[in-house]
């Protein structure tokens, strides 16, 4: 089927998050002309489904959108204070934002790349994926878990502490909001912790340097075309002052994995049983690129390969926030690099036809 040229979009971003408005605004900047398709009804990215208890004194960081500085810290919702954000900064920057819109899969035709989204298609000369991970969330399998009677949901669900109340809960996974999620529900429940790895601490401040090493450690797993890895599991975790009293009640005391689940509970290695109500699986997410499939873009590794933000295996695809750049701060200077290397493709492309010509 032939393709009329003037509905050939120059690039194409699938998501606005932080690292999607970044890389249009960026594109904006550069005259890029674009789309972004956006999955969520309204603005804010994944931050509008995170729980209601986490205020903008909780979050880790924000980092500042090009031209708009972050909101300041303080009591308030982060689920309300960052999506209010993202929906003024795309109005003011004029961002080309569609939603929602959820796309299915990208194929290649004739060279273009087709983005599929239910009954509609749209044709780019490139594309920018920054779906990030929340719509992949990742809960290991276990043998018994099927049989469990109490709940089980994972962190991406996670409703509050006062949903647990008077209920024993087991919270299973080492990373940043494995700890978070205990600081709250220790203060109202009995909690267990358990984690497949023995959780790595640290006690001093994260410097700038010391960042960029850790930062540099991701890089170099998805330069190899290797599943990336969290940031935090290579700089090791931290308790943030209102998670001493979780600390002070026990609720960091580590347990290895249970080797089962059973019906009531879970059943150690040593043969032990330890009942629980609730099982939360703060297990993470994955990248969600599974709509990127039919591109053939993951390596023998089984992780995309990356130079910069450019996929190695077709260089009209960028990813941001992926691996490296999953933080806001990396997703930021991910949209400028995006940006960047799509006005760099598009100008070899036109060569090649003047060439050709």
């Amino acid at each position: 089927m032939d393709v009329d040229v003037d509905d050939v979009l120059d690039s194409l971003v699938i998501g606005a998050g932080q690292a999607g408005l970044s890389t249009s605004y960026h594109l904006r900047r550069l005259g890029v002309e674009h789309v972004a398709l956006d999955a969520n009804a309204a603005p804010g990215g994944a931050w509008q489904h995170r729980w209601s208890s986490l205020s903008m004194d909780d979050v880790h960081g924000v980092a500042d959108l090009p031209g708009s500085p972050a909101p300041d810290r303080g009591p308030e919702p982060a689920n309300a204070v960052v999506p209010s954000w993202f929906a003024d900064y795309e109005t003011v920057n004029g961002l080309p934002v569609e939603r929602p819109v959820r796309v299915h899969r990208v194929t290649d035709q004739g060279g273009l790349l087709v983005v599929h989204a239910d009954d509609r298609t749209w044709h780019a000369r490139t594309l920018v994926n920054a779906t990030g991970t929340w719509t992949s969330p990742f809960v290991p399998h276990y043998p018994g878990m099927d049989t469990f009677g109490g709940e089980q949901l994972h962190a991406s669900a996670y409703p509050g502490a006062d949903a647990f109340a008077g209920r024993r809960v087991l919270v299973v996974g080492g990373g940043a909001s494995a700890v978070q999620l205990l600081g709250e529900i220790a203060l109202v429940t009995e909690t267990l912790w358990t984690t497949r790895r023995p959780p790595v601490w640290r006690s001093d401040q994260l410097d700038r340097e010391a960042g960029r090493a850790a930062v540099a450690r991701v890089e170099e797993r998805v330069r190899r075309g290797l599943p990336p890895a969290s940031v935090v599991s290579v700089t090791g975790l931290a308790l943030r002052e209102q998670e001493h009293e979780a600390e002070r009640r026990g609720a960091y005391r580590r347990r290895a994995m249970f080797e089962r689940i059973e019906p009531d509970g879970v059943r150690w290695a040593d043969g032990t049983f330890e009942q629980v109500d609730v099982i939360v699986w703060a297990t993470g997410f994955r990248p969600a690129v599974s709509h990127l499939a039919a591109l053939h873009l993951r390596s023998p590794h089984g992780g995309i390969r990356l130079d910069g933000t450019t996929a190695v295996a077709d260089p009209r695809v960028q990813l941001v926030g992926y691996g490296p750049s999953a933080s806001t701060i990396g997703a930021n200077r991910a949209g400028r690099a995006a940006a960047v290397a799509v006005v760099r493709r598009l100008r070899a492309h036109d060569d090649v036809d003047l060439l050709a010509g």
